[in-house]
């Protein structure tokens, strides 16, 4: 990572979704989880938006919470609610009666999707694999759903210490296995979802999270791969996501990536940070935006160009289309005249 490269490389996360007439029309005839757990599903659906746009990275067609019925935590997703945990984990006992599992037998279907888009993604289009951070996981678990004030996790955390880190220690060893027999299948990056661990203060995450965070990417530095970290609302925080590790920290659109940039410090990577919803406002505030995000990393070698988070379902295509080119061509121009050299445009 932090090599030059001839422009700013961009994929952007949930860029393969709802947004695609195309995906769309496959969710009228296949339930979410029924395309993640059918190999050839996952396939077309990762292979989607890298038809249609010029994007440097493609990711596997997924959802972080397949680990979970491994675990023995089952789970669907009702329309208009989201995901739904069939039974949250609110006891000592039920932590202790999760299993663990090897992905190759439990999440196969994830696996044989990444060799299939492997074996027939064109260079130098990277495959991005994935899984959710310790604390984010655990969220779902014992909220049984979304939350937007993780009353009962955190009740349970500071109420029954001990229990909590056996939860995140089995959580943490699932997903480190998950995460290298995905690099074993062909994954180029791997990306660490920790999503909602900006709700958590400083202290807390060092205390409560970062261990296990830490343990995950330690196992995966072996694979020599870059690893992505990544959460929202995470401005807070940023030295200790870096400290629990990864060699790409993602930024959210809550700080300047500037600013984030100076804090982290100039031995990693950072991947971000338009806000999703820019996508859904008119054409010239919107490259206003992505040219606000480009100034901010003022050249640097180590950016790659995403959203703070997934796009939004309601984002127009020409406006996705519209992102892409331009911060190709910006920084492709910008490469070639502090260079001196004019050629074709090269991924980075």
């Amino acid at each position: 990572m932090r090599e030059h490269a001839d422009c700013t490389p961009v994929w952007f996360m949930r860029q393969a979704g709802r947004y695609m007439s195309e995906y769309q029309e496959l969710r009228r005839r296949y339930s979410l989880l029924e395309i993640c757990r059918t190999p050839e599903l996952a396939t077309e659906v990762t292979f989607q938006p890298i038809r249609r746009f010029d994007l440097d990275a493609a990711i596997i067609f997924a959802d972080i919470l397949l680990p979970l019925e491994g675990l023995g935590v089952p789970f669907d997703f009702k329309k208009g609610e989201g995901p739904v945990i069939q039974k949250p984990i609110r006891t000592v006992r039920q932590i202790d009666q999760l299993r663990l599992f090897e992905p190759e037998e439990e999440l196969a279907f994830v696996l044989q999707a990444l060799r299939m888009v492997r074996a027939e993604l064109a260079a130098p289009i990277a495959l991005i694999g994935f899984a959710g951070g310790p604390f984010t996981l655990a969220s779902y678990m014992i909220e049984g759903g979304s939350s937007r004030d993780y009353r009962l996790t955190k009740t349970l955390m500071y109420e029954h210490e001990t229990a909590w880190h056996g939860l995140l220690e089995k959580l943490a060893a699932v997903t480190s296995r998950f995460l290298l027999a995905q690099a074993a299948a062909g994954a180029d990056a791997l990306q660490l979802f920790d999503s909602w661990a900006g709700a958590l203060s400083p202290d807390d995450y060092r205390r409560y999270v970062l261990p296990h965070s830490q343990r995950i990417l330690r196992d995966l530095h072996s694979r020599n791969l870059p690893l992505i970290h990544f959460g929202t609302g995470t401005a807070g925080i940023l030295e200790l996501l870096k400290e629990a590790g990864g060699t790409v920290i993602g930024v959210d659109w809550r700080i300047d990536l500037g600013e984030a940039w100076r804090r982290l410090g100039s031995d990693v990577a950072v991947q971000g940070n338009l806000d999703p919803a820019a996508l859904l406002g008119p054409r010239d505030r919107l490259l206003e935006k992505v040219d606000y995000v480009l100034d901010q990393v003022q050249g640097r070698p180590g950016h790659v160009f995403n959203l703070g988070h997934g796009i939004l379902p309601p984002t127009p295509i020409a406006n996705v289309e519209a992102v892409i080119e331009h911060v190709h061509r910006r920084t492709a121009e910008g490469r070639a005249a502090a260079s001196g050299v004019v050629g074709e445009r090269g991924r980075g």
